[in-house]
């Protein structure tokens, strides 16, 4: 299983890995047979099959729990040590306490985890296997080689460089399939940045998005049958990588949380036009999908130029990059260097330079040729990266303020989803530039309108980086005081309103329901669990900071004493 979900992260993105599959087996006579109806299939009956589900609900995550009947047929076919009884009997409904077995992994398992503060990642040795150990969770160490020699993060950097090909296949492929090395844009190059003009003094509330001919659409090329070429290829998968490496080593912000987010823009953009014939991300018959020219102005024009969504994705994979894993304002506190150079949204002013100056050194030449062929090409990809990680500072409060008055002239004073798309080019360029920086945001932090289980797993690593940083000195009250309700006021004040603006703004269709919906159910989720929670993080936390000595250190060091 474990194999099977590794080899996936390459194609399906962060997470998938993360899957698990939870086992239980009894053994027994069970009745069989084929049940009629609109949704007919073959299906097993009885006592056995009840009490294998039994096995499973009461089971572990990658465990295989098989009860007493199972474990003595085993234990007669001279394979009793592939079995090890469970530390306590397990309560089964309808059969009252049982003694279970879990099947042994391998003769080898973990040892106890050692984790990195500063990461919050566990590294993990294997020793023989125990009872005590058995009993512990199996995790996945982030560095683990996995299926085929990679680690996660060559994983994730092999699915951001498939997702970032297509759409480059796109841009070529509007563009009549050509890739040429245009010399004459490097003045063009030279000059953004230059001057002293820093990254957030080029931010503008409209970005003027292309506007492409009726013919021209029709004619667009199947992306398909293009291919961007194996030099483009090895400069991108060199670009992301080098990214990847760019990305320090913190709790929560960190290149899988880049990753993560980028799998989030991919869907939303996706969902614009998952019908749409002239989009990297559509996956269906091309019979079945309704033409460019139809969907163009239903999304504002963000669908019919695939340099938009190109910017957009790679926005989000370089938008933490060199994080320092405290907030701008400690950052501005501390006086650091570059502080001192943007004064305000630190962060993401140095994501930006620091990205972008990578991308314009000469061995990324091809890959920039086939991003862009023009200036004006170049100055639209600059501006919409620009504005698109600008728009992940979340904490300006000016920022929040333009941007709260920009979609309140682009969609407040509209009626209906259908009005909204009436307007000129101005209005329309209005409303695409606000619905990307909100499509940012939304998956910037979109693990809070996933499954309970990603939302979990997300939270806590953004609480050991805010604690691991007021245990460093470098943020002046303890989070934990006010984790608990400061989630709640989030939920209230800025995931579920920013999920009914994806809803309003009429472009996403399901998916801006999924979001809402899961907002609304992790919030009320937390509101339940969420103080435990908080206690367990602290617990983890002291454990990391506080292992426990190794039994023969303990021993060793008390009788030196």
């Amino acid at each position: 299983m474990k194999d099977v979900t590794l080899k996936l992260e390459v194609s399906l993105g962060p997470d998938t890995s993360d899957l698990e599959l939870r086992t239980g087996i009894h053994s027994g006579q069970v009745t069989a047979g084929v049940l009629r109806g609109e949704r007919s299939r073959f299906q097993l009956f009885g006592d056995t099959m009840n009490t294998a589900a039994r096995m499973e609900s009461s089971g572990e995550r990658s465990r295989i729990q098989v009860s007493q009947v199972t474990a003595d047929l085993l234990t007669e076919a001279g394979l009793a040590r592939w079995i090890i009884p469970r530390s306590t009997k397990m309560f089964v409904k309808g059969k009252g306490e049982m003694q279970t077995y879990w099947v042994r992994k391998s003769s080898r398992t973990i040892k106890p985890k050692v984790t990195d503060l500063k990461s919050g990642m566990e590294t993990l040795d294997e020793e023989a296997e125990t009872e005590e150990s058995s009993e512990r969770g199996h995790e996945e160490d982030d560095d683990f080689l996995g299926i085929e020699g990679l680690s996660k993060t060559e994983r994730l950097v092999e699915w951001n460089v498939e997702v970032l090909t297509s759409l480059l296949e796109q841009i070529v492929g509007s563009r009549g399939g050509v890739a040429n090395q245009v010399q004459t844009l490097t003045s063009a190059e030279k000059t953004i940045g230059a001057g002293g003009r820093t990254v957030l003094e080029e931010f503008t509330p409209i970005i003027q998005l292309k506007r492409f001919d009726v013919e021209e659409l029709k004619c667009r090329g199947n992306p398909t049958s293009l291919d961007i070429g194996d030099e483009v290829k090895s400069q991108l998968r060199n670009y992301i990588s080098s990214i990847s490496e760019l990305y320090p080593g913190n709790a929560f912000h960190n290149f899988e949380h880049a990753s993560h987010v980028t799998a989030s823009v991919k869907k939303l953009l996706a969902r614009i036009v998952n019908i749409d014939e002239g989009n990297g991300f559509g996956a269906g018959n091309p019979s079945d999908r309704v033409d460019l020219v139809d969907l163009a102005g239903h999304s504002y024009g963000i669908t019919s130029d695939p340099l938009t969504q190109f910017a957009v994705v790679f926005s989000a994979i370089i938008h933490d990059v060199d994080h320092p894993g405290v907030p701008n304002t400690q950052l501005v506190k501390e006086n650091t260097r570059w502080a001192q150079i943007y004064k305000k949204s630190v962060a993401e002013q140095k994501s930006v330079d620091i990205a972008w100056n990578m991308l314009m050194s000469g061995e990324y030449a091809a890959l920039r040729a086939c991003i862009y062929q023009t200036d004006e090409d170049l100055q639209r990809f600059r501006q919409l990266v620009v504005n698109t990680v600008m728009a992940t500072d979340i904490v300006d409060r000016e920022l929040q303020a333009l941007r709260k008055a920009r979609w309140e002239t682009a969609f407040s004073n509209v009626d209906s989803v259908a009005e909204s798309f009436d307007g000129g080019v101005e209005s329309e360029d209005r409303k695409a530039t606000i619905v990307i920086e909100h499509l940012i945001q939304a998956s910037d932090v979109s693990h809070t309108m996933q499954h309970w289980y990603i939302y979990q797993k997300w939270n806590e690593r953004f609480f050991m980086e805010c604690y691991g940083a007021y245990k460093e000195g470098r943020a002046e009250s303890d989070p934990s005081k006010n984790w608990y309700k400061g989630e709640i006021s989030f939920f209230d004040f800025y995931v579920i309103p920013l999920a009914r603006k994806l809803q309003s703004c009429g472009v996403f269709g399901v998916s801006s329901h999924e979001y809402l919906n899961y907002a609304i159910a992790n919030r009320d989720e937390w509101v339940r669990e969420g103080e435990a929670l908080v206690q367990q993080y602290l617990s983890k936390f002291k454990e990391i900071a506080c292992p426990v000595a190794p039994r023969d250190q303990a021993i060793s060091a008390s009788v030196h004493n």
